[in-house]
């Protein structure tokens, strides 16, 4: 299952799903969080004078065991509220993302853009569009790489999603991104006319994209949809 950040749950949400235990355990994850953001110095990225360069704080430890106190299907929601509370700075968003499993890794990728990080964990998107993994791919391109990924590497994106079957509905603000692209216009072209020559249906994702490249027109609506390459005409030999 693919999952977005629109689909993370609130605290409210979760408090309604869960049992007394598990509640009760969300509670003290979160507690342990917020505690160690109060004591978090002013200067980012220095550790605090008491702690060990090579210790985790304890909300980690609880980031990892979120799916077997609080069911699987809330774990990404659970370990957000997680990283947010704790203001998660980069050394440990970074940690959790190398040393964690796929999904540890998705729910760091779907709240980055809820963290004070500005540019810094774009290597963590770039890494996750580098796997085969689509949960990790569709977990990429949400909000924090709509803000942050330069031109090159989010047309990039996009297609690694056309590439892995990832639905472009995942990739966040493509409208706005895509719109007017000549560039990105181009290589969606490019790809169909491969699929095209290679007797490969295109998908029709990559119709969609094409379409949302037009640029707008003088009223400030979208023009016309760009038509992929159609299929060649079968020849005696076919």
């Amino acid at each position: 299952m693919l999952t977005s950040s629109d689909s993370l749950k609130s605290r409210k949400e979760l408090d309604a799903e869960l049992g007394g235990a598990a509640r009760a355990w969300l509670d003290e994850a979160l507690a342990e969080a917020a505690h160690d953001a109060a004591r978090a110095p002013a200067a980012s990225g220095t550790p605090h004078p008491e702690a060990s360069p090579y210790a985790s704080p304890s909300w980690e430890l609880r980031f990892a065991a979120a799916g077997r106190h609080c069911r699987q299907e809330n774990a990404d929601s659970v370990r957000s509220l997680l990283l947010v509370e704790a203001r998660a700075p980069l050394s440990s968003v970074t940690r959790l993302y190398e040393q964690g499993t796929a999904a540890e890794r998705r729910a760091v990728l779907l709240t980055l853009h809820l963290l004070d990080l500005g540019d810094t964990a774009l290597p963590l998107i770039e890494d996750a569009l580098r796997a085969n993994d689509t949960r990790l791919v569709a977990a990429a391109v949400g909000p924090y790489a709509a803000d942050h990924l330069d031109p090159h590497a989010w047309r990039h994106a996009v297609l690694k999603c056309l590439f892995t079957e990832v639905p472009v509905a995942a990739v966040a603000r493509l409208d706005d991104r895509a719109r007017g692209d000549a560039e990105l216009a181009r290589m969606l072209s490019d790809f169909a006319a491969e699929r095209t020559a290679a007797g490969r249906p295109v998908p029709e994702d990559l119709r969609t994209v094409l379409a949302l490249t037009a640029p707008a027109d003088e009223g400030g609506h979208p023009a016309g949809p760009t038509a992929a390459p159609a299929a060649p005409a079968p020849t005696e030999e076919s």
